[in-house]
């Protein structure tokens, strides 16, 4: 891999990690459509831990606070809107980090196949842009609820397939139940935390047990570019969210599908 590819792949890494247009997939097909070889899972692990700390600087105040209040109410056993928020985003982890366990090898074979990344691509695609539209709206992410919150979690299991977009589903799962967009991209992000710290986490065993060897300058390129482009991705996705909505992902999307459609039918 030379310095082009690592930032090519460290970009679609840390921009399609919080749109919801899945980071997975343009992991998997980059280096398919370009004629590159893998880029290994060395390489992986870094543009997780880049993405990783993006989203833990950007919501350094909001997470902070959240400990503070989930300590505090394992304490007092009184919990307030932040410690709720928290026991939220640990509990909607469940089922993404049972359902990884069980399929993780599914997960790392058969569904890396370019035709399922184009049905899910458009499946999901035409899900988040239903939710957007008939979503009420009307609730921020300090009043979910627990059936809310199981809503949410579910659906992010199903990120573990490639195209479906961890982000795209969650926020889709948000908006049916109730969230205002930028809720829901907010929860999400949130979300992203435990998620992308598991991912990491079981790529880095992978890691070890292959025992690969280690290029320092393509790990220090992917983690720098995929965490800035991560982190400006999350600022200015929630600052213009509300003016364009998720009419332009949903578009991508469909696109995206049919053109692998094409190319791999």
């Amino acid at each position: 891999m030379d310095i082009f590819q690592a930032i090519v792949l460290a970009l679609a890494q840390g921009l399609s990690e919080f749109l919801p247009i899945s980071s997975s997939a343009h992991l998997v097909l980059v280096p398919v459509l370009t004629g590159w070889p893998g880029q290994g899972l060395a390489f992986d692990v870094a543009v997780h831990f880049g993405t990783l700390a993006a989203v833990i600087v950007y919501f350094r105040d909001e997470l902070a606070a959240m400990a503070n209040s989930w300590f505090s109410a394992l304490r007092t056993r009184n919990p307030d809107d932040e410690a709720l928020l928290a026991w939220a985003v640990l509990l909607g982890t469940i089922p993404l980090g049972l359902a990884g366990l069980l399929f993780h090898t599914a997960v790392k074979t058969v569904l890396r196949a370019p035709l399922v990344i184009a049905t899910t691509t458009i499946v999901f695609g035409v899900l988040l842009g239903y939710a957007d539209r008939i979503g009420a709206q009307t609730r921020c992410e300090y009043r979910l609820g627990a059936g809310r919150v199981a809503v949410i979690a579910l659906a992010q299991a199903l990120a573990l397939i490639p195209g479906t977009s961890r982000s795209g589903i969650t926020i889709a799962a948000g908006l049916l139940v109730g969230l205002d967009r930028k809720a829901a991209a907010r929860f999400s992000f949130l979300l992203s935390v435990p998620a992308i710290a598991m991912a990491a986490g079981y790529e880095m065993t992978g890691l070890i047990e292959a025992a690969e060897p280690v290029l320092w300058t393509d790990m220090l390129v992917g983690v720098v570019v995929s965490g800035v482009s991560a982190y400006f991705c999350i600022h200015y996705f929630l600052k213009l969210l509300d003016r364009i909505g998720m009419m332009p992902f949903v578009v991508y999307r469909l696109i995206l599908g049919v053109v692998l459609f094409a190319m791999f039918l």
